[in-house]
């Protein structure tokens, strides 16, 4: 975490959070959620929702994506948030929390740029997406890095186990959108 951001929290430690604002894409991109936004419709829509997603408007400024990922991180309940300042801005996920860009060197980054880790288990899900559990985390392998991918998966550098994607949220405990937790609307199979 930033120190200017630490500093804020002390200065103003009892800010409300924020809901429904920023969200990440299965891609690791960051979306602002103004309320109009928001109106239309849920970030993502999971399998057997009703509705259609509304993500926002894509982040494009360098500093502030790179601000973000270094002040994202989850709290004891499994809800992932950006600190900005003395304000938590909780994260409404598409996916999961990570999403990984595989490096042609075999290191693995995060969307935040983080170094991933060893990579502890692979998983499948029923719509073909590839996971990687890490030193990190839980992430989704971007989809432009799936050649690389497979080819670590024929050397046999991973043996992806099956998965139903709307499991993980109950299996690596991580809520998709503490948004409808927070408004009490929360789906089941995700941690409260």
């Amino acid at each position: 975490m930033d120190d200017i951001v630490k500093a804020a929290l002390a200065k103003w430690p009892n800010v409300p959070a924020c809901y429904g604002w920023l969200g990440l894409d299965a891609r690791g991109d960051w979306y602002m959620r103004d309320d109009g936004t928001q109106a239309a419709g849920p970030f993502a829509v999971q399998a057997g929702q009703a509705g259609s997603a509304s993500k926002g408007s894509r982040l494009l400024h360098g500093k502030l994506i790179d601000f973000i990922g270094r002040n994202y991180l989850a709290d004891d309940g499994g809800q992932w948030f950006f600190q900005n300042g003395p304000q938590r801005v909780y994260v409404e996920l598409e996916a999961v929390p990570y999403v990984w860009r595989l490096q042609t060197d075999g290191a693995i980054l995060a969307h935040t740029g983080v170094p991933a880790g060893a990579v502890r288990q692979s998983l499948l899900d029923e719509t073909g997406h590839l996971y990687l559990v890490t030193d990190l985390g839980l992430g989704l392998v971007h989809t432009s890095d799936m050649l690389q991918a497979a080819d670590a998966v024929e050397r046999g550098d991973w043996s992806p186990v099956d998965v139903k994607a709307g499991d993980l949220p109950g299996q690596w405990q991580f809520v998709r959108s503490p948004q409808r937790q927070h408004d009490g609307t929360q789906t089941t199979g995700q941690k409260a």
